[in-house]
């Protein structure tokens, strides 16, 4: 239970790559992380690129990263439409300034180009959006998992257990946030 008393929130919108959600979902709630979805509209059912439904708990409208020890965004196309919400950049980006976990997967870097962050940092992503990482200004790495400082990234489905890994290594590392 080393993610005891942690709260993060996994992001999620129409077409999102259901094990990319799902897995880390079951993996940080197994280790006593509170998990939570997050979309544009809270109490809207966002479908997976398979069908598979997952229901925004919470809106960007209602989340600050005072709230949360950090964040997901999952891949597939949902990362498309979320980079679509300023709230959402937002949130991402101040998440980041404060030092939580920044955890991406696939196309989940989208959302990271779009908060602005990856400028010198180092990341990877599907190999399809790596000119998009590139021209963020990240320093690219072809790896199952990177980890620069709190930013998690990996690259597809099948390098879940080692994203995972790191994640709940970066969140053991901070401090649980006061109630």
């Amino acid at each position: 239970m080393e993610l005891r008393g942690k709260r993060i929130a996994i992001l999620i919108d129409t077409a999102y790559q259901e094990m990319e959600v799902w897995y880390p979902y079951y993996r940080f709630q197994e280790a006593g992380a509170e998990c939570v979805f997050v979309g544009a509209e809270a109490g809207k059912v966002y479908s997976s690129k398979v069908g598979y439904p997952a229901t925004a708990q919470l809106s960007y409208d209602a989340v600050s990263a005072d709230g949360f020890d950090g964040v997901v965004i999952p891949g597939g196309y949902a990362p498309d439409h979320i980079r679509r919400h300023a709230k959402a950049n937002h949130f991402v980006k101040e998440m980041d300034a404060q030092g939580k976990l920044v955890a991406s997967i696939c196309h989940g870097p989208w959302v990271l180009c779009s908060a602005g962050i990856l400028k010198g940092r180092r990341a990877t992503c599907f190999f399809a959006i790596k000119d998009d990482v590139v021209n963020a200004g990240a320093n690219y790495e072809d790896a199952e998992v990177v980890v620069d400082r709190n930013l998690v990234t990996s690259r597809k489905p099948e390098d879940l257990p080692a994203f995972c890994r790191a994640n709940i290594n970066v969140l053991v590392e901070q401090p649980v946030l006061a109630s």
